[in-house]
């Protein structure tokens, strides 16, 4: 079996699909065609944010609001260490410092508590603590009344990473729409994914939604002069076939989400006791992204990644090596 049945996931929109498909083989839009501002909408709609900018994968969608908001050398940005890299390296990418929190034991989310100090050692060091990236790690959201309490406290901006987490909600209050500005993956894996690369930026702030498409198109002016560039940027854009594949998906995404939800439930009523579960807070739902255990050793591990492998069940270690110990940052001087 595989971790996700794509196949059977694409049987259920095909027609559909394929007509959507033919259209913009048809028109010839293949960049940033109509079905893209269609889809920018029904996503906004859906988040619950005024604008949404799409673009051409979730990294972008981490580095876009870095470059925006002028994130650059000598500022430092907050976040996990228990993340996909992307995560961290949009920092480094903007010319910043990352900062590692550490997580809490339960969810695995950045623990609001460990900001604060984090805060005061990036200015021990000469940086300027500017904004902070909580991720939506395995599907759940981060705490964000927490979180967004302690950002106002330290003059910090939050940038969510939904990477994982598009769907889940904190009282009904999706992911995408917590913090300044809200940014998700649609890598195939994902819960809404496409058929290549893509991904979403999310805000109520028009200015950031003016600068952010700016940045998607190599830093282009708000004119029509596609050659004038009013600041640096990149080729960030989503195509037009991605777009309308997840036009489609869209449609039944809420349906799968229950279905996940439902497994996830059988998982859990199984597996309590034997090993820990996934801890989801009151008042949270969770996309399940992944559904995640953990067991009480490494020999426990091995053992258990062993038994489901003869049972035809794959799985896998998230994650071996948290990005402070990567020798990426091995310059940063972080320990064990």
């Amino acid at each position: 079996m595989q971790f996700i049945d794509l196949i059977t996931q694409k049987n259920r929109i095909r027609t559909s699909l394929m007509q959507r498909i033919e259209a913009i083989v048809d028109h010839g839009q293949y960049i940033m065609g109509p079905e893209v501002l269609e889809l920018e909408k029904q996503l906004a709609a859906y988040v619950g944010t005024k604008h949404c900018v799409s673009c051409s994968s979730g990294t972008d969608a981490l580095l876009m609001p870095l470059m925006a908001k002028g994130i650059g050398p000598g500022d430092a940005v907050l976040t996990t260490p228990f993340t996909f890299v992307a995560t961290a390296e949009v920092i480094s990418l903007a010319g910043a410092t990352p900062v590692f929190v550490d997580v809490l034991p339960g969810t695995f989310n950045i623990d609001p508590d460990l900001v604060g100090p984090a805060v005061e050692e990036a200015r021990s060091k000469g940086l300027n603590p500017k904004a902070i990236i909580p991720v939506d790690l395995f599907g759940l959201p981060a705490d964000y009344e927490r979180l967004e309490s302690v950002a106002a406290l330290h003059g910090l901006w939050i940038l969510e990473d939904a990477a994982q987490g598009f769907g889940g909600t904190i009282h009904g209050k999706r992911t995408g729409s917590f913090g300044l500005v809200g940014a998700t993956s649609f890598f195939p894996a994902k819960p809404l994914g496409c058929y290549g690369d893509g991904g979403a930026v999310f805000t109520d702030d028009d200015e950031l939604d003016r600068v952010l498409r700016s940045v998607r198109v190599h830093g282009q002016g708000d004119g029509d002069d596609k050659y004038q560039n009013v600041r640096i940027g990149i080729n960030g854009r989503l195509d037009s076939i991605q777009a309308a594949v997840l036009i489609e998906k869209l449609t039944i995404f809420d349906d799968e989400l229950v279905e996940r939800q439902r497994v996830a439930d059988a998982y859990s009523s199984r597996l309590k006791g034997r090993v820990q579960v996934p801890e989801v807070p009151e008042g949270y739902t969770s996309c399940w992204a992944q559904y995640s255990v953990l067991a009480s050793s490494t020999a426990e591990r091995e053992q258990i990644m062993e038994a489901l492998k003869r049972a035809g069940i794959p799985s896998v270690i998230y994650y071996r090596i948290p990005l402070h110990l990567q020798k990426a940052y091995a310059g940063l001087g972080y320990v064990q």
